[in-house]
């Protein structure tokens, strides 16, 4: 899943609505988990449930929206949870080379007990700018 990168509130509108359906065609017993690029920077301030510490910088007005839709829909940031090395923390480096964490691996907060790791892979081969993200669970 790759999040729009255009400014357009209907475009990233449509984006989340596209979410929706997905979640609604899934049975309630299903794990779900959303990989993606979310061009969202939620920080690094606990959001009770959602965000935990690990994460990078400080929230953004597409980051804001993202933690709003975890609250609505009880789901949390995996690569958010873990203590990980800096190494394995940010997903993405700007033209500026800053880095960010922008790529997320997300769950039902209900299965959150599940996921034993979750972080970056710096060094792996993906003809990407991005870092891939991964997810283990129990």
């Amino acid at each position: 899943m790759r999040a729009p990168i255009s400014d357009s509130e209907d475009v990233e509108e449509q984006f989340y609505e596209e979410i929706e359906i997905a979640k609604v065609y899934l049975k309630s017993q299903v794990i779900i988990i959303i990989i993606g690029n979310f061009n969202a920077k939620v920080g690094d301030e606990r959001v009770e449930d959602v965000v935990e510490p690990s994460g990078i910088g400080t929230v953004n007005e597409r980051g804001s929206r993202l933690i709003e839709w975890f609250q609505i829909n009880d789901f949390t940031i995996t690569n958010t949870w873990y203590q990980n090395h800096p190494r394995q923390q940010w997903t993405w480096k700007s033209p500026s080379r800053r880095r960010n964490k922008i790529d997320y691996i997300l769950t039902q907060k209900r299965f959150r007990t599940a996921v034993k790791t979750s972080k970056s892979l710096p060094g792996a081969d993906c003809d990407s700018d991005h870092i891939p993200v991964c997810v283990n669970f129990r």
